[in-house]
């Protein structure tokens, strides 16, 4: 999710939720702690330069349990910081706190924002020598011609 599509869910939305992706959800009483952006640079296993950037909302869930943060004062916080930090319309990555610091893409249901899983990839895979992923098929499933011999038919 990009920094202007969240801008346009909270406009529409009564209450901040987040859902984790086994589908429980931040306690109600967090706060956004950060929202910044955050650049990477960074050189693949095949050699090529990348470079990164996100905008980063940073969840902590304390022990203010009187806290909700509404949606009007999120955006406000988030224009602030495009005006501060002069943050455009990237993606948005979310970090949580649970066992450790973990960091998820963000969607949304129609209802919460939705914490999903990210996953790490090789961005030079043919430079790695990682093989294709093969195409699994049942010999049943391979069309017979006329002139070839089939099982059990007696021609081998």
């Amino acid at each position: 999710m990009k920094l202007s599509e969240i801008k346009n869910q909270l406009a529409t939305l009564e209450n901040v939720t987040f859902q984790l992706p086994d589908g429980t959800h931040v306690p109600e009483h967090f706060h956004v702690t950060e929202v910044g952006l955050v650049t990477k640079n960074f050189i693949d296993c095949g050699g090529k330069v990348r470079k990164e950037t996100v905008v980063n909302f940073q969840l902590w869930d304390a022990n203010d349990f009187e806290h909700r943060l509404k949606p009007q004062r999120l955006l406000d916080i988030i224009t602030l910081s495009e005006k501060v930090l002069g943050i455009g319309d990237f993606e948005i990555e979310v970090e949580y706190q649970s066992g450790t610091i973990g960091k998820y893409d963000l969607g949304f249901d129609g209802t919460s924002f939705i914490l999903l899983n990210k996953l790490t990839a090789c961005l030079a895979e043919d430079q790695c020598g990682i093989p294709q992923e093969k195409t699994k098929t049942k010999l049943s499933e391979i069309p017979v011609q006329n002139n070839t011999c089939t099982p059990g038919g007696g021609c081998c």
